[in-house]
């Protein structure tokens, strides 16, 4: 089965530079995990009036509290089954001294990934995908819902960030390159970074999927 970028990209795909359909080809079927490891050149946010935000999320892994230059960056993208019988890619992304967890699986009915956020997927959000002229991903998140016990509730926009991420693969330097910012409708630009990477494959059936990458908690509802 096709992995579940190339599922929500389509005939896009195929528009992906050849080393990023190889890192979002990562799934099941593919049978391998990608392990980037680089960079950012700039880690930042908008200060005073965000750190209490930043700080809260970063309990749950969900935001970054991290700032500075030329920050060690480390992503994990494993591919598994969950609980609820879901292919699921990790997005776990380790900075010096924070943590942003995200896993991400294919909803069929939306025909879409959705992007569930932290140590136990508290927060999930749709995500919209295309394919920019360099052949590569741009990345957007879509309204935000809560998911705690019984609740399944939309978050206000202006209790949220939204994201917009960009990699692409630079040839010359034989590196990806990414860029994500985060903005709140009544903030502005709060949270972001930029730099590069390269990547590894690894054998998930040789060396399975580490515990430390999944979720303690995985909901069924998106």
């Amino acid at each position: 089965m096709p992995s579940i970028f190339q599922r929500a990209l389509g005939p896009d795909f195929a528009r992906l530079h050849p080393q990023l359909q190889r890192r979002f080809g990562v799934g099941l079927d593919s049978g391998e995990a990608c392990i980037g490891e680089g960079v950012m050149r700039r880690v930042w946010n908008a200060g005073p009036a965000v750190r209490p935000f930043l700080t809260l999320g970063g309990l749950r892994n969900i935001l970054i509290k991290d700032t500075g230059r030329d920050v060690p960056f480390r992503i994990e993208n494993y591919p598994y089954t969950d609980s609820h019988g879901r292919e699921t890619v990790t997005f776990v992304r380790t900075f010096p001294l924070s943590r942003f967890d995200a896993t991400m699986i294919y909803d069929e009915a939306g025909a879409r990934v959705v992007d569930y956020l932290g140590t136990h997927q508290h927060i999930a959000t749709p995500l919209a995908l295309s394919v920019d002229e360099r052949g590569g991903l741009v990345i957007r998140s879509g309204p935000q819902r809560l998911l705690e016990g019984p609740l399944a509730v939309r978050i206000p926009a202006a209790a949220t960030g939204t994201a917009l991420v960009t990699e692409h693969y630079d040839d010359r330097a034989g590196r990806f390159r990414i860029a994500v910012t985060v903005s709140n409708p009544l903030l502005g630009r709060i949270f972001g970074y930029w730099g590069s990477f390269t990547a590894s494959y690894v054998d998930v059936a040789a060396h399975g999927v580490p515990a430390s990458v999944r979720p303690r908690r995985e909901v069924a509802r998106l």
